[in-house]
């Protein structure tokens, strides 16, 4: 039989790293197996913020990918100001750590470039797909973002093919993303941002997102939207290893980490522990393997922590997800606002299938704490749970001088790729 065929489109896309390539790209690994044929339509000359040279190796060698160039201003917004390059992954400096420089940026982010910086691919897109749609035999199209400029291109191909499929792929929310207040928009501009997302949620005929609370949210937005997390690849997270060096307690953050969601009170507690406690002090590391902001660093390496710090910096997905095996509880931390709380970071997936601790901060009542509750991963606190948080390191602790520190997660194959790709091919 012939398979149907999915027209994806993604601004992530290897070479580029972190966890915004990972979700389409396994999508495009499994969809195959289930009667559908993926095309991937992508940036010729991308400006990422991270690569990961790694991931190319996962691409499937018959998958078609179609490109065409992209204009990006954030070459400029670079030269005026070096910290703008946190731009391309939706981060920036707040509060006492923004410049008058970083203010003036973040203005013309928010309301010069609206949906983000990566408008302009918009209308050349729109008409190299139009003719390409004319051409071939498509079933349905994708749109996945951020960049939310993405689904304004499935927007406008809707509008000009009444009869085609679009799915709209939220990996983020858009309005209600923790960083869209710190924007500083006008009042044209949050209305033109919400009025934009509007009309993504009412013409696309299914919006996926990546979280329960989201799907909820959407769904009170006018949009026909259904759950579909990111999950783990059993061939990347399938193997368990033992610790290298046992002597070591380690707790680790995998990832990128951004001044919103800095732990600052873990800190705290963990610079009170090695003071208060010599064999905790003795055996402790605190490690990273990611992109660490730099006045993170600089705050932890002035701190009683200053010598448990490993730092490994970006490393390729491979890697890290050996780094996860070789830990004893991971880190994982959102915004800390009640809106926040449908965020899923996609690598508490790969964590799970690790088979590690979790270590969880957030919202109350966040979707993690629902996961970790039905997988028996680890725990979820509030970033004020000072006493409870020391009482569960120092119980993992403990466990683990015994040698007791047990990897005991359930229900985890519901988040396995393929058995995600195949709920989307029954949505589709």
């Amino acid at each position: 039989m012939e398979q149907k065929k999915i027209l994806i489109i993604t601004y992530y896309w290897p070479p580029a790293g972190g966890p915004g390539v990972q979700r389409w790209l396994k999508f495009a690994k499994y969809l195959p197996d289930f009667g559908w044929k993926p095309v991937i339509y992508t940036p010729e000359n991308p400006s990422y913020p991270l690569l990961d040279e790694s991931l190319i190796a996962e691409v499937p060698e018959d998958i078609e990918i179609i490109r065409t160039k992209i204009w990006e201003p954030y070459q400029l917004a670079e030269k005026l100001n070096k910290s703008n390059k946190k731009f391309k992954a939706g981060q920036f400096d707040v509060g006492e750590n923004q410049s008058w420089k970083s203010k003036l940026s973040i203005w013309v982010r928010g309301n010069f470039f609206i949906p983000d910086a990566r408008v302009f691919w918009v209308k050349p897109s729109v008409k190299f797909l139009e003719k390409y749609l004319k051409e071939n035999k498509i079933d349905t199209i994708v749109t996945s973002g951020p960049p939310h400029s993405l689904h304004l291109i499935g927007l406008s191909l809707k509008n000009k093919f009444s009869k085609l499929k679009w799915i709209a792929d939220f990996r983020d929310p858009w309005t209600e993303i923790s960083y869209y207040k710190h924007l500083k928009l006008t009042k044209s501009s949050d209305k033109k941002h919400r009025q934009l997302e509007s009309a993504v949620f009412k013409n696309a005929d299914i919006v996926l997102a990546t979280s329960y609370t989201d799907a909820e949210n959407f769904r009170k937005g006018g949009a026909n939207a259904v759950c579909i997390t990111n999950g783990f690849d059993e061939n990347d997270s399938g193997k368990k290893t033992e610790a290298k060096n046992s002597k070591t307690f380690i707790l680790s953050y995998i990832g990128v980490l951004e001044q919103l969601r800095n732990p600052e009170n873990l800190w705290k507690v963990l610079g009170e522990l090695v003071k208060e406690n010599i064999e905790f002090a003795k055996h402790f590391s605190l490690k990273f393997a990611g992109r660490i902001d730099d006045k993170i660093l600089a705050s932890l390496e002035s701190s009683a922590l200053k010598n448990h710090i490993i730092n490994l910096g970006y490393l390729t997905h491979a890697r890290a997800v050996e780094e996860m095996q070789n830990s004893d509880i991971l880190l994982i931390t959102n915004f800390p606002d009640e809106s926040s709380k449908g965020i899923i970071p996609g690598k508490i997936f790969e964590y799970l299938a690790s088979g590690k601790q979790i270590l969880s901060f957030g919202p109350d009542k966040a979707d993690v704490d629902k996961i970790l509750q039905e997988t028996y991963a680890g725990k979820h606190f509030r970033y004020q749970d000072s006493d409870a948080v020391k009482q569960f390191i120092l119980e993992k602790f403990e466990f683990w001088k015994n040698g007791n520190l047990s990897e005991n997660t359930r229900h985890i194959e519901q988040f396995s790729r393929r058995n995600l790709t195949k709920k989307l091919t029954e949505i589709l």
